[in-house]
């Protein structure tokens, strides 16, 4: 499978990576707005992101992941773009556990180690980020971020757009609210409302934000 990967930085490594872990996938473009031109170098493609139309033009069986870490970026690529669900991919790490009854949309990344138990619900262009454990029955919404070796126990909501922090643990059947961060390390064990930022152990909400 020959993927573009949208997104030139930190977290577009360890996408690339993922992606190369399949001796089947191959690499042919890097797209980001950082790149003012489109041209080829070497053996890829690098240009800004709109390039990804002309990328369509010259493979016809093309996947595309948004290697970027903010979740209100990757959306707003998404909206941007305007393409249909199926040209994005989904990655899933050879070492992570993911359970037959688990669900996966289309443009997430499973990272090494993670584990996804029964009947957890994975949405679109979400991050399940190195170690992170999201347990049975779990529903993460499109466009969530949970950082590495977070846990997530049974029956736990993450609706859209929120990021769980490193290290951070989220009690039985909690709901973390659309665009809320959760500090690393916290403890979760009330619900929090969304816009919001959860710190400490246990999570106190410390500011709401509003997110366009």
């Amino acid at each position: 499978m020959k993927f573009v990967i949208i997104g030139h930085g930190g977290h577009s490594k360890v996408i690339s990576d993922l992606v190369l872990a399949s001796k089947e996938n191959d690499i042919v473009a890097y797209l980001d707005d950082k790149f003012k031109e489109f041209k080829m170098q070497g053996n890829l493609f690098y240009g800004p992101i709109v390039s990804v139309k002309k990328m369509i033009e010259y493979f016809s069986d093309l996947q595309i992941i948004i290697a970027i870490g903010n979740n209100l970026t990757r959306k707003r690529i998404v909206r941007k773009l305007n393409l249909p669900e199926e040209m994005y991919g989904t990655l899933v790490h050879a070492s992570a556990v993911v359970s037959p009854s688990a669900s996966i949309g289309s443009g997430t990344v499973i990272m090494p180690h993670a584990v996804v138990n029964a009947d957890a619900q994975i949405g679109k262009h979400a991050i399940i980020n190195t170690g992170s454990v999201v347990e049975h029955d779990c529903k993460i919404e499109d466009f969530v971020h949970i950082s590495p070796h977070a846990s997530l126990t049974g029956g736990v909501q993450i609706k859209e757009g929120a990021s769980v922090g490193s290290g951070a643990a989220i009690i039985p059947n909690s709901i973390v609210g659309e665009w809320s961060v959760i500090g690393a390390g916290a403890t979760v064990i009330s619900d929090i409302p969304s816009h919001s930022t959860a710190v400490g152990t246990p999570a106190k909400v410390k500011n709401k934000m509003e997110v366009n």
